[in-house]
């Protein structure tokens, strides 16, 4: 079994209020390069600090990392467009950062990384991947680009309160900049992630397919972003088995995603990892709706849940933690 972590950025996550996904807009630009770290090390390396939202909940890859401890699981990170160097070893598949979304044709890379994506996928030879994504802004272009395959389901958010109408605004503004319609992508999903999307969605879209083709057991670890990943792979013409895991807090911002996931026949898997629990720390704010999912949080938890390890993935979490705050320093 194995991981595999898509790590990129687009301009869209600079928005005020459209991300949680660092501390300032500024951090966010080293989030996912630090995530990489943090799943493959368990601590930093190149990244300056270890990321958290403006009111301190620190990043689901800490979860991840502390399951993949427990476990033992092989990781792998793809680069879909990384702004920011990292420290952790990454497949090149021809992805650049993402533009905003609001400038005409913000991933240009979308098409060729898309098949480049889809041929390492095909050529992998572990029985089961899961794999998860790390990128601010990320729901919002994923809104974007649902709309162009002709979807209309919602997306959920990293902060607290979901900024519904600030993100259909940007999609408004990205359709008005771009060379295609809502719905005008449905048989060319490249071409969505193109015109209204980000680079993630491209090369997490690409490996996808290319696993289930190969006949790979393929596990989605996240919430809304990956469901627009099955979309891209369902529009492509591939079929195969496919299961969405994701986090009971990202459920509960988005209760239409069960009925998504069934519309685009992905099963789903939810688990509660029990972060309101007293003894949570800093994983609380998880319960009350920062963050909710990323970095294959959901994914991680869900094998942890089928190893029968859940419940020590608190404590586990909390010891990554405290690791990381000694990398931060005082």
């Amino acid at each position: 079994m194995r991981l595999m972590l898509v790590a990129g950025t687009t301009r869209t996550a600079e928005r005020e209020g459209i991300s949680a996904a660092g501390a300032t807009r500024d951090l966010m630009l080293h989030t996912p390069s630090a995530d990489a770290e943090i799943l493959e090390y368990g601590e930093l390396v190149r990244a300056p600090v270890t990321p958290v939202s403006p009111t301190g909940c620190p990043t689901p890859a800490a979860v991840t990392r502390a399951v993949r401890e427990r476990l033992g699981f092989d990781v792998t990170v793809v680069d879909g467009g990384l702004a920011k160097p990292t420290g952790a070893p990454t497949v090149n598949v021809g992805a650049k950062p993402g533009r905003d979304v609001g400038e005409a044709d913000p991933v240009q890379t979308a098409p060729g990384a898309f098949a480049a994506a889809r041929q390492f996928g095909r050529s992998l030879p572990d029985d089961e991947l899961v794999v998860g994504e790390t990128i601010p802004g990320g729901t919002t272009t994923a809104m974007a680009v649902l709309r162009a395959l002709g979807e209309e389901w919602p997306t959920s958010s990293s902060l607290p309160e979901n900024p519904v109408e600030l993100k259909r605004a940007v999609v408004e503004e990205a359709f008005a900049a771009s060379e295609i319609e809502p719905g005008q992508a449905a048989h060319t999903p490249e071409l969505a992630v193109r015109f209204v999307g980000d680079p993630v969605l491209a090369v997490a879209g690409g490996l996808v397919a290319g696993a289930l083709e190969a006949g790979t057991e393929v596990v989605l670890g996240g919430g809304t972003q990956m469901l627009a990943v099955a979309a891209l792979v369902r529009h492509a013409g591939v079929v195969g088995p496919l299961t969405l895991a994701t986090t009971s807090y990202l459920l509960a911002d988005v209760p239409e995603l069960r009925a998504a996931t069934a519309a685009h026949d992905v099963d789903l898997v939810v688990t509660d990892p029990g972060f309101d629990a007293a003894d949570a720390g800093p994983l609380s704010a998880y319960a009350d709706g920062v963050a909710k999912e990323g970095a294959a949080m959901g994914g991680a938890l869900y094998l942890a849940d089928r190893a029968d390890a859940l419940e020590s993935i608190t404590t586990a979490t909390l010891d990554v933690l405290a690791r990381l705050r000694d990398d931060d320093g005082p």
